[in-house]
């Protein structure tokens, strides 16, 4: 926001001149890092799937009339 050196409306006050500033450390939240994904990667081949997941794939194999509906149901009850 430019200022315009009068002290009334939106854009009024001093005038100054916009600083660079470095990212915050929390715009970084939520990235995975290599290291990370390479860990949750081995992670999950040691260990497989979790209870829920395997219960959907059974559900998917053994399908149905209203299979789709209730799969999306049961995984959006788990998540």
């Amino acid at each position: 926001m430019a200022r315009n050196g009068y002290a009334l409306g939106a854009e009024g006050g001093h005038i100054t001149t916009a600083r660079a500033l470095k990212p915050k450390p929390s715009r970084r939240k939520g990235t995975i890092s290599k290291r990370t994904k390479m860990c949750r990667e081995i992670a999950r081949e040691v260990v497989g799937l979790s209870p829920y997941e395997r219960r959907i794939l059974d559900m998917i194999k053994t399908g149905g009339s209203s299979a789709d509906k209730r799969i999306y149901k049961f995984a959006k009850r788990r998540l």
